[in-house]
């Protein structure tokens, strides 16, 4: 694409680069030039213009974002914008979380500095109509060549995964004889419920391995296990681990290096995924937990690797409530 001023007489069918006040109206940018807009900018003491014009084997920036689009999308979940000024936005069709495949994102910006992909973060949970990524070509035009290269770079690299669980178990402990804090309760719905996960069963039991064991022998079938302790899970052997344990289930992993979240702990009961959830899972505010349950509810396996590489991004917002803030002072 060639740009850049050009006399009056040389500017027919080029690409207004900037907006022009004239005696009479305006034109804008991204106008096409013609015989009448000439005689107009001539009547407004112009003798120059700033143009863009394409060149054989340009690609306009509709149709290069449109076709950029198309291939970063795979499967369904996810609709394509009307395209405009060289952007389509993509939005999500339903409630889910994204996949990205963040390598492919970065090969396709890498194939022309005018070609940018911009993304949600990876797992991003979405609703309906939420944007999850936006392409926009900078300039008026791209090289076809580049297009194609930031295409097959970018190919199937933006996924929807709506929720495959329907149901799901909340098992709460307590110690003493005081009853659970019912936000525990009442919060972990409204987390199911954002995915359309209803809680098909709650029962709350002493904080001891032998009680929480036969509460997990006799929950109901669904699709995840929760567990929500009134004493935190500090080490492998703790009771709840134990529990499941007691119960026929395995332990995968305890801990996370996210905060607040570092006290979740990951398994399996009866061939179903099971989460230990931490004490700030009470509260509605981002934790580690969100991450994990998310992923689960969609069908997306999460493996001790992909718990600690969550690091990385997972300083999260202080909890106030919470009994040991980050800063003593």
């Amino acid at each position: 694409m060639r740009f850049g001023p050009v006399p009056l007489d040389q500017a027919l069918g080029g690409v207004l680069a900037h907006s022009v006040d004239l005696t009479d109206g305006r034109l804008r940018k991204g106008h096409v030039l013609g015989a009448p807009d000439l005689a107009a900018l001539a009547a407004a003491g112009r003798t120059e213009i700033t143009v863009a014009r394409m060149e054989p084997g340009d690609v306009a920036e509709d149709d290069a974002a449109l076709e950029l689009a198309r291939a970063l999308v795979s499967g369904p979940g996810l609709r394509l914008a009307p395209v405009g000024t060289g952007r389509v936005n993509i939005h999500a069709e339903g409630p889910g979380v994204v996949r990205i495949d963040a390598p492919r994102i970065h090969a396709a910006n890498a194939a022309d500095p005018m070609i940018t992909i911009a993304t949600v973060p990876e797992w991003q949970r979405v609703t309906a109509g939420t944007m999850v990524a936006t392409v926009k070509i900078i300039a008026w035009a791209v090289g076809g060549a580049a297009l194609a290269r930031a295409c097959a770079a970018a190919a199937g690299a933006l996924g929807h995964c709506a929720p495959v669980m329907s149901q799901a178990v909340l098992i709460e402990t307590t110690v003493g004889d005081g009853p659970p804090l019912a936000k525990g309760l009442r919060v972990t719905g409204q987390r199911l419920a954002r995915l359309g996960v209803t809680l098909a069963h709650h029962v709350v039991v002493p904080h001891r391995i032998d009680a929480l064991a036969a509460a997990l022998a006799a929950a109901p079938e669904a699709g995840l296990v929760l567990i929500l302790t009134g004493s935190a899970t500090s080490d492998p052997r703790d009771v709840a681990p134990e529990a499941v344990r007691a119960a026929g289930g395995t332990v995968d992993h305890v801990g996370m290096p996210v905060d607040p979240g570092n006290l979740l702990f990951l398994g399996r009961f009866r061939d179903r995924p099971l989460i230990g959830l931490p004490g700030c899972a009470r509260s509605p505010a981002l934790n580690g937990a969100d991450w994990v349950l998310e992923r689960l509810v969609c069908g997306v396996a999460v493996t001790p690797a992909d718990i600690q590489a969550m690091g990385v991004g997972g300083l999260l917002m202080e909890i106030p409530t919470r009994p040991q803030p980050r800063d003593p002072a």
